[in-house]
């Protein structure tokens, strides 16, 4: 049986003098590490995999109590639940945020208010006044984005001139078309084209208690002209498209929008992914549901059943409420928990070996992608995030997943190494970068359409994925793929800020940025005393607290987007120590104050915990709190610290 890690505990006082005063000293780093690993490998899955909560903002939440609304199936215990988890998250304004600090989002407020009138709060409780005060002080419900207003819309809250006109016919258009489904990312066709349908028929939600909104609206919905914001020419022109294409619609013929209709189901059917839902991302999941029941499955139906499934697994009960997650990260957390133990020395245990079995029954082979539309011939090789998501394997968890099972030296994994570094070659793109899931994706101009007012519908290569990638073509076969490796570097490069970091798209932010640039360019051997590496540590000094953590808000994202003065949080101060670590500063001051910081922060089960949110799922829109950075990333940085002091460098 495991034992709590013992804390040296002493009395102190004036002169030294006994008092009643207990102050908990710091483990040494061999001790930290120790309890750490422990209650890391306590933490571990019977079958192998590690995962931790991925909680988002309230948004998530507020859309199951709408869906649940919009389909009739109200469950109101379970509801009442998610009330209360609503209510916890409101901020002090009266609104909600997108992360913990955070400013007001009118989206996210709308939604949340919306979802707590549904489940019967009294519109004159002190909550809800302070919400509706908040909400009508920016604007009202008519400014809410493209997708909250669109929920509008289905509940008859708007007017469906209030949403862009996405027809169901969007699915035929020839791929040499400005836009077509392969041209965006896959979380946005996944998203989109259920909204095809849901767009086209324009139904209208049951909503049994007859709720609506009409007092978060400044003008009657139905009588507000502005509910697009159009800032550039791009966006001015779409939008006259978008009004020229309502005008022309009632001249599609009926056997042309039955055959779109038909192909949009058929599409997102082949792409429902079994009980883990289609692309494991609930806001997809949730319009194929509710396309579902538009039209016409009836409630025994398996796709119906299944596709509900994998929505009510993403809830999570803290007894008193309830939450649902946008998605689980069984890989991803599986991966880096075993690079971190990987760096404690246990380089064979049960623990890992069970870990990476684990990890390897999960590789993809011949399954079905949506990347093959670009890459047809290319082998498959990667992972996904989720369970399962075989229609959409990423480059950052194939590269993190791969880059461990090389540090475990056990050549069993060879194949799948070699697998995952040939996909991942396959899937450069043509300025050296990788992005996320997609080739090439880099058709900005889409995100001046209607539709795109959150910014999002792109995957273009980032400078933290091209770091992983170029970690493991490193490691895989530096010889091989060199010329994908110093294509990349020359990406990363161009890429860098004038400050010396680099942008996180995936974590947050410059911090994480850099991270993964940093570890990727050791990994590929690149010489730390050049001028652009050392500009970013130069960067990352500069921006160290005074208590020795990093720290960065999810600010970072908004204009100006650079970082700003933030309190230090163990996972950020651990991405800065490996960031460090990679570029050969062991001996540095602040490496020496990054590491008494997570000596200091350290907790009685000897991991660590932070309130903040980790990462955005899209960056302004949508953030994310990864559960388990605060309980790998300190311990992998203390770990990576110790060994380079061993090792004399």
């Amino acid at each position: 049986m495991l034992q709590q890690p013992k804390y040296r505990v002493t009395d102190t006082g004036a002169g030294g003098a006994a008092t009643n005063v207990r102050k908990l000293m710091p483990l040494s780093l061999t001790e930290a590490i120790d309890a750490a690993k422990d209650e890391l490998i306590r933490q571990q899955k019977a079958d192998g995999h590690w995962v931790y909560e991925l909680e988002a903002d309230c948004t998530i939440p507020a859309e199951y109590i709408l869906m649940n609304h919009f389909t009739g199936e109200i469950d109101e215990p379970l509801e009442k639940k998610i009330a209360v988890y609503l209510r916890e998250q409101q901020n002090e304004d009266g609104g909600w945020s997108l992360f913990t600090g955070g400013t007001f989002d009118i989206s996210c407020s709308v939604k949340s208010y919306y979802a707590l009138k549904l489940v019967g709060d009294d519109t004159n409780a002190e909550h809800m006044v302070r919400a509706r005060n908040a909400i009508l002080t920016h604007g009202g419900a008519a400014h809410s984005n493209v997708f909250t207003r669109i929920a509008l819309a289905l509940f008859g809250q708007v007017p469906w001139r209030a949403v862009p006109f996405i027809p169901a016919e969007v699915i035929l258009l020839p791929s040499w078309f400005p836009f077509h489904i392969s041209k965006v990312s896959y979380w946005s066709r996944t998203v989109m084209v259920p909204l095809f349908i849901l767009c086209t028929l324009k139904p209208t939600a049951i909503n049994p208690k007859g709720v609506d909104i009409r007092e978060l609206f400044t003008i009657p919905p139905e009588d507000e002209q502005n509910y697009f914001r159009i800032t550039t020419f791009l966006s001015r022109l779409f939008l006259g498209l978008d009004q020229i294409g309502r005008t022309i619609e009632k001249l599609v013929p009926g056997f042309i929008r039955n055959i779109s209709i038909r192909k949009c189901e058929q599409w997102f059917l082949d792409r429902l992914n079994e009980d883990h839902g289609i692309g494991g991302i609930f806001p997809a999941m949730v319009n194929a549901y509710e396309s579902m029941v538009v039209l016409g499955y009836p409630k025994n139906h398996p796709a119906r059943q299944q596709a509900r499934k994998a929505i009510d697994n993403l809830l999570v009960d803290r007894g008193e409420s309830v939450y649902c997650q946008p998605c689980v990260s069984p890989v991803w957390d599986t991966a880096l928990a075993l690079q971190t133990l990987l760096e404690t020395e246990e380089t064979n245990s049960d623990s890992i070996r069970d870990g990476l079995n684990w990890l390897k029954d999960r590789q993809l082979s011949n399954e079905p992608g949506d990347w093959r539309y670009y890459r047809p011939n290319l082998e498959s090789g990667g992972w996904a995030f989720q369970y399962s998501n075989y229609h959409y394997p990423d480059l950052d968890d194939t590269s993190m997943v791969a880059w461990a099972m090389q540090r475990s030296a056990m050549g069993v994994y060879s194949d799948a190494i070699e697998r995952a570094a040939n996909w991942t070659a396959g899937m450069q793109s043509r300025n050296g970068g990788f992005g996320s899931f997609e080739v090439d994706n880099t058709q900005y101009y889409l995100n001046s359409i209607p539709f795109a007012d959150h910014g999002a519908l792109l995957d273009p290569p980032t400078a933290d994925v091209t770091g992983r990638c170029i970690a493991l073509l490193s490691i895989a076969n530096r010889e091989k793929y060199n010329s994908h490796i110093e294509a990349a570097i020359k990406y990363i490069r161009q890429d860098q800020e004038e400050d010396g970091s680099w942008y996180g798209r995936w974590g947050t932010n410059y911090i994480y940025g850099t991270w993964s640039v940093l570890t990727g360019l050791e990994v590929a051997g690149e010489d730390p005393s050049q001028a652009y590496i050392r500009r970013a540590v130069d960067w990352l000094v500069s921006v160290q607290n005074e208590d020795g953590g990093w720290g960065e808000s999810n600010d970072s994202y908004y204009p100006p987007k650079h970082w700003r003065l933030f309190p230090s949080t163990p996972f950020q101060t651990a991405w800065a120590l490996l960031a460090l670590l990679s570029a050969g500063e062991v001996h540095s001051q602040a490496v020496a104050r990054g590491v008494d910081f997570l000596l200091r922060q350290q907790q009685l089960n000897g991991l660590w915990e932070d309130k903040n949110y980790t990462a955005p799922g899209f960056p302004r829109v949508f953030y994310l709190k990864y559960h388990g950075y605060n309980k790998y990333f300190p311990l992998w940085a203390l770990a990576r610290y110790r060994n380079l002091l061993k090792q004399g460098q």
